[in-house]
């Protein structure tokens, strides 16, 4: 709801024009942290709808789409605006940093990646429908092959190997041994 009829003064961002950035807008800093925020909570389902609802990819799959979003939709917007007559309209494309808070959402909030030193560790919030993902990491001159699957079966317990050797702690050791290693991680997800 924006502020332009209220007496609560918010400060500078009264400014905006009603329905645009923190007036009542999509601002698209604060939705990425919600979208964090249900992902750290582990409401995997909400997490995975709320990123669809920001991705600008989605705002381009039809000429109507383009044509209401009037940006780049491969490119994050910093902001949305959502009274008429521009609602839909994308604003402030390029100049943004809500793009690294993207892909900070995807890479760790989402497919879980924490680099701790020379320790990786991958705790995903996965949507019910996936069953597995492959990534590529580098770590100095040594690739890791990691393999994620999911299940929400009983009596399967987390589980990480590195080699084919169990990791008790769910923990990848980083070596820059310049071999490529294997990683399998399997992950009990329980859905609501």
């Amino acid at each position: 709801m924006p502020f332009d009829k209220s007496d609560q003064n918010p400060g500078y961002i009264r400014g905006y024009v009603p329905g645009v950035r923190e007036n009542g807008g999509q601002y698209t800093h604060a939705a990425i942290w919600t979208v964090m925020a249900f992902a750290k909570m582990g409401d995997n389902q909400r997490a995975w709808e709320l990123l669809q609802m920001i991705n600008p990819v989605n705002h381009g799959k039809t000429a109507r789409g383009i044509a209401t979003y009037k940006v780049e939709p491969y490119v994050v917007a910093a902001d949305v605006y959502a009274v008429s007559p521009h609602v839909g309209r994308g604003g402030w494309t390029w100049y943004t940093g809500s793009s690294g808070w993207m892909y900070r959402l995807i890479v760790e909030s989402l497919l879980g990646l924490t680099l701790a030193g020379d320790k990786l560790i991958i705790t995903p919030c996965l949507p019910r429908d996936w069953r597995t993902f492959e990534l590529n990491y580098r770590y100095r001159d040594t690739m890791y092959r990691i393999v994620v699957t999911q299940s929400s079966a009983e009596g399967v317990a987390d589980n990480v190997k590195v080699d084919g050797i169990e990791q008790h702690d769910g923990v990848i050791p980083l070596v820059d041994d310049k071999r490529e290693h294997a990683v399998e991680i399997l992950v009990h997800t329980r859905f609501a």
